[in-house]
């Protein structure tokens, strides 16, 4: 059987040069030529090896190429490498804020907020009853404040609309599922091109928030769910699937994965997905694909 190993760099901090890939052709043992997917950006390369072998081939080649600003991964080079169905989070993945953090902003609560937020996405404390706790700090603000953050402070993650346009343009069913709020996952899903979002809903009066979030809550489990119930839908094998997320509601979704892609995640999260892409933006996930930049569909 054959793996492949894929080197990604930043597009605005190139790294893959011909040093670079004769230091991994020489780690990897690999008398492949390396198949170059954009410039000194990414590029990739045959070695042999049954999928179990995949890990310890990624740690030796992490550690000779420690210095170079580079993610680093090593998958099977099979049929299912292009995956069929993709879930994304939201929050800190498809876009670059934490949209409860930004709504806490409007009325000077934002560190206080923030700081339940990271606790939270590290896994330190349970996700719903701290979202409880930080929605019940925004009761009564207006509900017309969430069209001015998505104007003026909520910014897409480089890479997510060639993300997501590129796989859908080869097939792919793409869903946003986010322990956030609808308020937010629909204008965003609408901006990169989703075919779906499911999310939270916040509990609203009168145009204000009553404080209250509507049962149930998107957690983790129900991000799990909802890949699986989407794989079953579409009759697809588990290896079909991706998944990227960063925080720690977002394992079990990246765990039930044929891929899971821990993007710019806490440790906890990067710890135990299959890929941690640390460097690269969104477009990483394209490339560990076997996208090319040729293909991408901006």
């Amino acid at each position: 059987m054959s793996l492949v190993a894929i080197l990604i760099a930043n597009e605005s901090r190139p790294a893959i040069t011909d040093a670079v890939l004769a230091e991994t052709r020489a780690v990897l043992r690999t008398d492949h030529q390396p198949r170059i997917l954009h410039g000194e950006v990414a590029a990739e390369i045959l070695v042999s090896g049954a999928p179990q072998d995949a890990p310890a081939l990624a740690r030796r080649l992490r550690a000779a190429l420690a210095s170079e600003p580079l993610d680093i991964a090593v998958l099977p080079a099979g049929p299912h490498r292009r995956k069929r169905l993709f879930l994304a989070d939201m929050d800190s993945t498809m876009i670059e804020q934490e949209c409860i953090d930004e709504l806490a902003h409007t009325i000077g609560l934002k560190a206080e907020v923030s700081a339940i937020t990271e606790r939270a996405m590290r896994g330190e404390i349970a996700f719903e009853p701290a979202l409880r706790e930080r929605v019940a700090l925004l009761r009564d603000l207006p509900v017309a404040v969430v069209d001015d953050l998505i104007a003026n402070r909520i910014t897409l993650t480089p890479g997510g609309r060639t993300l997501v346009r590129t796989m859908k343009a080869h097939g792919t069913h793409t869903c946003l599922v986010s322990g956030g709020f609808t308020l937010f996952t629909g204008p965003v899903a609408a901006l990169i091109g989703f075919d779906e979002a499911h999310a939270t809903t916040l509990g609203v009066r009168a145009g204000r928030l009553t404080g209250a979030v509507e049962e149930p809550i998107v957690g983790q489990e129900t991000k799990r769910a909802a890949l699986v119930a989407l794989r079953s839908r579409f009759g697809l094998d588990p290896a079909d699937t991706l998944a990227v997320g960063d925080g720690a509601n977002d394992l079990a979704m990246l765990e039930e994965a044929g891929l899971g892609v821990a993007f710019r995640a806490k440790p906890k999260v990067a710890a135990a997905a299959d890929v941690r892409i640390d460097h690269g933006d969104l477009t990483a996930l394209l490339y560990l694909q076997g996208f090319s930049a040729s293909e991408f569909v901006n």
